[in-house]
């Protein structure tokens, strides 16, 4: 096949016709020599005429002899780019490998395992999927939580009731990221997340994905034990043996997968009790900011705002306290949701569906933490969380606070809305001031006239804040060798709760390389 890079298609003229004419001119070609289409990449350019850039593999015939005559540094031959399974090995397995939670980090280790045959156990806390989100969407009507099975607990991980976003800047050598989107797409994902610059499944589709995932790991011998929790480590000479769940059942085990997610503070304590080496680690907390969706579109697009799906925005700016601001985790058409996971203690997330068809935009502005705001104790991350968490609670009684941005400048609880926030779960009026430390209220201050700068109407005094969103990524990082293994020899930190990964698709990615090194373990 023939690669083709930069191309440009007018967004009025995206569709295969206009695709074919303007490869087969590009390759001096006629249209009847084109055999197949595949989009490796399409990402859309505003920043002059907005035209959408493609990445084309094309099949035609006699692709050498059209190769020689041209001389574009875009065109070449395809190159080879499929991830590559490792090789079982022959030896015999030390003990059982068991993985600890079912989100993306432990489901891709869990299938990579269970594809060369080695029938993991993954365990966990929450619930299955189903049931989930039953409990989810109780909360939401009732404020009743469920600490266990709740917006970060359960079935598919705390990226289950999120945009379901999947992009990420880490490179790939080996190909990861394309098996991912490719195991994504057989479990139900739109195919066109294995080509867009910034792909999302959604939290619709997201759920119908992670049951078809979990139900091809056990058709291949793996095996899920849900409502079931980690409660100790058997170490004898500094080897794991076993594992304790609910308190009373022992289970053999040779390999632990720590998959744990960014909020497992029980896990993270247990660890630290147990002496595993772990250390305290930068992350970054803020607000919640809404605006109507149309509002970010004809800033992002102008004229063509209405040929586009809805826009999205990344935003960043230094604060004179030294402090990094910047936008997180946006949400095109979504909701605000309370995703609380601790009784009395409150945080918040964004999340759309697949269409991103709700009215608003929702982003995270969240500023930079580091362990000498909190402590250099592996755990005072954690204890920070949880301090504003509880404010949270205490302010809003148990519902999401929110704030008018004009408001927030007087320090004055808001009175009135002039638009509806689209939340997923009660909301009150409230004065975020009672709830934010003062450099974090400084920065996003000093970050907003800055933001609107590059987004026109993004400071509007009727733009909300809401508050508290804690759980960007984890405050812990669980340290391992370069054989993926912690200090306790068969553990194995993995994804996002163990410091490893920032999302749904670094995680997935980051399961399949730990599940690598257990493999590698047995070559002989």
């Amino acid at each position: 096949m023939i690669r083709l890079r930069q191309v440009k298609i007018p967004i009025s003229e995206d569709n295969l016709l206009y695709q074919q004419k303007k490869i087969a001119k590009l390759l001096k070609t006629d249209v009847k020599n084109i055999e197949e289409i595949i989009i490796q990449k399409k990402s859309l350019d505003a920043r002059q005429e907005v035209v959408y850039i493609y990445e084309f593999d094309v099949k035609l015939k006699n692709e050498k002899n059209i190769l020689k005559h041209l001389h574009n540094p875009d065109i070449f031959l395809a190159p080879q780019e499929k991830y590559i399974y490792p090789t079982p090995g022959t030896k015999t397995l030390r003990g059982q490998i068991i993985i600890v939670g079912a989100g993306p980090a432990g489901l891709f280790a869990a299938y990579l395992l269970a594809h060369l045959g080695y029938k993991p156990l993954v365990i966990e806390q929450g619930k299955s999927l189903e049931e989930r989100c039953q409990d989810v969407n109780l909360f939401w009507q009732t404020n009743k939580l469920n600490e266990t099975s709740n917006v970060q607990f359960g079935e598919g991980g705390a990226g289950t009731f999120s945009d379901g976003k999947l992009n990420t800047l880490k490179k790939d050598p080996n190909f990861l990221q394309k098996k991912v989107m490719e195991i994504f797409v057989e479990c139900g994902a739109p195919a066109e997340i294995k080509y867009l610059q910034k792909p999302h499944i959604g939290t619709d589709k997201l759920r119908i994905v992670i049951k078809n995932l979990r139900q091809k790991i056990i058709a291949m011998g793996g095996k899920f034990l849900f409502e079931t929790k980690l409660t100790n480590l058997i170490i004898t000479d500094n080897v794991l043996t076993g594992i304790e769940i609910n308190q009373k059942e022992i289970i053999p085990c040779g390999h632990l997968i720590l998959a744990i997610g960014h909020s497992a503070r029980d896990t993270f304590r247990l660890l630290y009790e147990k002496n595993i080496v772990m250390e305290a680690k930068p992350f970054a907390m803020g607000i919640r900011v809404m605006h109507d969706q149309k509002l970010i579109n004809e800033a992002q697009y102008g004229k063509y705002a209405s040929l586009l799906p809805p826009a999205s925005y990344k935003l960043t700016y230094k604060a004179k306290n030294n402090r990094g601001v910047y936008t997180f985790c946006m949400c095109p058409g979504g909701y605000v949701v309370n995703a609380s996971s601790v009784k009395n203690h409150l945080a918040i997330n964004g999340m759309s569906n697949y269409k991103r068809d709700s009215k608003q935009a929702n982003s995270a502005i969240v500023v930079t933490i580091t362990p000498n705001d909190f402590g250099a104790n592996p755990l005072d991350g954690i204890s920070f969380q949880e301090k504003l968490e509880a404010k949270a609670y205490q302010v809003g009684k148990g519902y999401i606070p929110i704030q008018t941005y004009q408001d927030f400048l007087l320090k004055e609880k808001s009175q009135k809305l002039n638009f509806e926030p689209l939340t997923k779960g009660n909301y009150t009026l409230a004065n975020l001031h009672e709830i934010l430390p003062d450099f974090m209220i400084e920065a996003i201050t000093e970050a907003m006239p800055e933001f609107a700068k590059k987004i026109q109407g993004f400071a509007n005094p009727d733009t909300l804040f809401a508050a508290i969103e804690t759980r960007t990524s984890s405050p812990v990082r669980i340290l391992r060798d370069l054989n993926y293994e912690a200090n306790i020899k068969g553990i194995y930190p993995c994804g996002e709760g163990a410091g490893y990964a920032g999302g749904i698709t670094t995680s997935a990615m980051d399961g399949i390389r730990v599940a690598e090194a257990i493999i590698k373990e047995y070559h002989n």
